[in-house]
């Protein structure tokens, strides 16, 4: 055959396209399978080395499950907006319309030289009019339902953006797309209300087949806790100061309050005298990142700003101080502080002298309950309480305070609503327009899309861009028809990328985001494969969407994604993380132009664990290019068998084969066997492996075989090129053309191993002599243990080490060896 490379590709990516080959039929719904890579940013000009890793190894899963008789819909799209799109935009001096728009020209004809099933027919560009129409659309429902809404509130700032950020976008103390040190600033932003779906989003976990990773990173992001919510009244005023807490127990320990610096509370409590001291301690910690602030290794610090709370049962003075360790955005932004069984607590009153009281004791004598004493035990100078387990008194001391009004029982989550509104250019604009006589006004429906303008200064200025165009911001009043001005806020790239899995299907439709009744029919994904760095971020927010959407009764199901899986990362051959600055990149263009892309393709399945990554090897691929060769070679040789003289036709399938079909029908069915089973948990580089073992198998065949069969080698190595199908898809429809098939080898059923094929007639068994292996021999895979030991003491290799010792005893282990203890006679 004509030696593989990217001619052969470029052949059969012809054919694929001319005949549809990958097309989805509509009419075969009933048998679909939703498989969804997540789409890329087009902020970079070409694809790397990770978009092959997840969309070329995945369109390999996808192959198979075709094979295997699904419908497979395997769509590709493009995540258009947001500040990587904008920053390249930037960065290059050009619009960012015009570098994504042409970004996504060339990362389209790459993602087609890579020989996958995607079906363009359904693609969307999230930058695209006739898609953010319906993000636009999206968010109104949610505002129609109250689940989008307009605070002022402390956000996360990134100075070099020049936007605000999600929780989930802060990387540390740094923004996760610059690493620029992220501030604190008071903005008016647009928020979605996860928070109202936190018990759904949490319950939904249970159904899914994700990795528990990523299901217990949700879960503590969401963070429930169980308490309650104590009210200390503050003397001389009448504010009280709401705390949560689940540890009630501890009450009678609280010595003094502490406010989240930030806190408004902290304006109307905070006495005269005290002001100059508070306000400079609060430019103090609005330098510092919420992750500094809760860092266990940063040193607490605090002002106490005059003012005392009553304590709930005692009714004893408590100072109430701010500190850099209380957030206002959990809880209720106050602590009421238990020196004696809490660490922070403890290192602060250490620090200022405050009182440290004792009021849980250990309940075994052997354990240390030195103060800080953080755990559970039995309460101590707590009056009436005395005695009683923490777990009773959490109980009693809050039925106590419900009886006086001072507490009720409260669940809590860390999870905070979702900041949507960016102030930069490359988003969709928000659909909002303000009058000054109706107030805040939706856009209708009809009026949709809000097109973003063209021509804007989208220099970062902390200012929203849009806010700079006259014409965009002027409109008229959509109830009253008065002059009115739009939104200038963008929204953020994660609620396009929140719903375009339900676009993909219906992504021609003009008159609504979809159609239910087909979308019920396609959804959920079967197979989502991304990134673990997305877990709580968009596989977060999607879900909340979906099940938002539920609610609104346009889906019928509450989960996105039914099955999950996260590839690992292809490190620098120096062991590394690829970057341009290290030099340690790889670019899939210049080995698929020296190789081929199956060959490339063969490596990353072959050399890799999928779910783990690993280095890059320049010799691995060299080793997967000999593999290609041996291969091809074999190929010829399986025409050459065919044309030579022959006894009776030799059938793959069953019937009397002799020794040598015997061994080879073995391996195949072992490998038809083991890849059904590895492939579908992506285990790729065992698939590959056992595709190695098979090629050996033949070749041994062909070179220790007194006679060569050739239909029966016809038939086997046809079976080959089957289980290669999925793994190097141009590769082997070269093959299969070879082997006289004319319709394509990604029409054929996958191959189905034969247990009876698995049974061999006779097994090969090592010869241990005291655990040392000294030879071995071959028996029938049924002989009874009487006939494989004395087979095994007649052995002639091992005989030399029997000879003048006494057999004390032979351990027969059936399928693997005999081991022959002996002792000196």
């Amino acid at each position: 055959m004509a030696k593989y490379g990217k001619h052969i590709d470029a052949k059969w990516q012809q054919k694929w396209e001319e005949t549809g080959i990958y097309r989805f039929s509509r009419e075969n719904v009933g048998k679909k399978l939703y498989c969804l890579e997540m789409f890329s940013y087009p902020s970079g000009a070409k694809l790397h080395v990770g978009h092959w890793w997840n969309f070329g190894l995945t369109d390999s899963w996808a192959r198979a499950k075709r094979m295997q008789g699904f419908e497979v819909f395997e769509p590709m799209g493009f995540d258009a907006f947001g500040l990587p799109a904008e920053n390249y935009a930037i960065k290059t001096g050009v619009h960012p319309r015009d570098s994504t728009l042409s970004n996504i020209q060339t990362m389209r004809q790459q993602l087609r030289t890579m020989g996958a099933m995607f079906d363009w027919d359904y693609e969307v560009v999230t930058c695209e009019p006739d898609y953010y129409k319906w993000t636009q659309w999206l968010f109104l429902k949610l505002y129609e339902r109250g689940l989008s809404y307009r605070k002022e509130a402390p956000v996360n700032w990134c100075p070099s953006c020049n936007t605000s950020l999600a929780n989930e976008q802060v990387d540390g103390a740094h923004c996760e797309r610059c690493q620029t040190e992220v501030t604190k600033k008071n903005l008016t932003q647009w928020f979605f209300k996860i928070t109202a779906y936190a018990d759904q989003l949490l319950a939904g976990l249970d159904e899914l087949r994700w990795p528990e990773k990523t299901k217990t990173m949700q879960r503590n992001w969401i963070g429930k806790s169980i308490g309650a919510t104590i009210r200390f009244a503050v003397e001389n005023s009448t504010a009280a100061i709401p705390v949560f807490t689940t540890r009630a127990d501890t009450l009678l320990g609280c010595t003094y309050l502490v406010l989240a610096p930030e806190l408004a509370l902290v304006d109307e409590l905070t006495l005269p005298a005290y002001r100059g001291s508070v306000e400079t301690y609060r430019e103090y910690v609005n330098r510092q990142s919420e992750i500094e602030r809760l860092s266990t290794a940063h040193a607490k610090s605090g002002v106490f700003i005059g003012a005392y709370a009553l304590h709930p049962i005692t009714g004893e003075r408590l100072p109430i101080w701010i500190a850099d360790y209380v957030l206002a955005s959990y809880g209720t932004g106050a602590v009421m502080a238990v020196p004696g069984h809490d660490t922070r607590d403890f290192a602060f009153a250490k620090q200022y002298g405050l009182a440290i009281p004792r009021v849980i004791g250990a309940t075994n004598a052997d354990l240390d309950d030195s103060l800080p004493f953080v755990e559970d035990g039995v309460l101590v100078n707590s009056r009436e309480f005395n005695g009683l387990t923490s777990a009773q008194a959490r109980t009693k001391v809050v039925e106590h305070l419900q009886a006086t009004g001072h507490a009720s029982e409260t669940v809590n989550y860390r999870l905070r609503d979702w900041l949507v509104s960016r102030q930069r250019y490359w988003g969709a604009p928000i659909p909002i327009v303000y009058c000054d006589r109706c107030g805040m006004v939706p856009v209708p429906e009809e009026q949709l899309p809000v097109l973003l303008p063209y021509n804007v200064d989208f220099t970062p200025d902390g200012k929203s861009p849009l806010s700079k165009s006259e014409d965009f911001i002027r409109t008229k009043c959509p109830e009253c028809g008065g002059e009115a001005r739009r939104d200038t806020d963008t929204l953020d790239t994660f609620v396009c990328s929140s719903w375009y899995f339900l676009r993909y299907p219906d992504n021609k439709n003009v008159a609504a985001a979809w159609d239910p009744n087909w979308i019920n029919q396609m959804l959920p994904v079967d197979m989502y494969v991304g990134g673990p760095e997305h877990a709580v971020m968009h596989l977060l927010y999607a879900r909340f969407i979906t099940h938002a959407l539920h609610d609104m009764g346009y889906v019928n199901f509450t989960e996105p994604f039914k099955a999950l899986t996260h590839q690992g990362i292809i490190l620098g051959a120096d062991g590394e993380k690829m970057s341009k600055s290290k030099g340690n990149t790889v670019s899939p263009d210049s080995y698929i132009d020296s190789y081929g892309s199956d060959v490339f393709r063969l490596y990353l399945q072959f050399g890799f664990n999928y779910l783990e990554g690993g280095p890059w090897s320049e010799e691995g691929i060299k080793a997967v290019a000999r593999f290609v060769e041996r291969v091809e070679r074999f190929a010829d040789r399986v025409g050459d068998m065919q044309r030579e003289p022959r006894g009776e036709r030799w059938d793959v399938s069953g019937g009397a084969l002799g020794p040598a079909e015997r061994e080879v029908e073995y391996v195949l069915h072992h490998a038809v066997k083991s890849i059904t089973r590895d492939v579908e948990a992506f285990g790729f580089n065992t698939c590959i492996s056992r595709l190695m073992e098979l090629l050996n198998a033949f070749n041994r065949y062909d070179a220790e075989a007194p006679t060569k069969h050739g239909q029966f080698i016809h038939e086997s190595f046809a079976t080959f090129v089957r289980l290669l199908a999925p793994f190097a898809p141009h590769l082997a429809e070269e093959l299969w053309s070879q082997l006289g098939y004319v319709e394509s080898v990604h029409r054929q059923p996958w191959p189905v191993h034969l247990e009876s094929a698995l049974v061999k007639d006779t097994v090969e068994l090592a010869v241990q002599v005291n655990g040392r292996i000294r030879d071995k021999i071959r028996v029938a895979s049924d002989a009874d243990e009487e006939t494989i030991k004395a087979t095994a003491l007649t052995a002639e290799k091992a005989a030399p080490f029997l000879s003048d010792m006494v057999v004390q005893k032979v351990i027969v282990i059936k399928g693997s060896l005999v081991n022959i203890v002996v002792r000196p006679a």
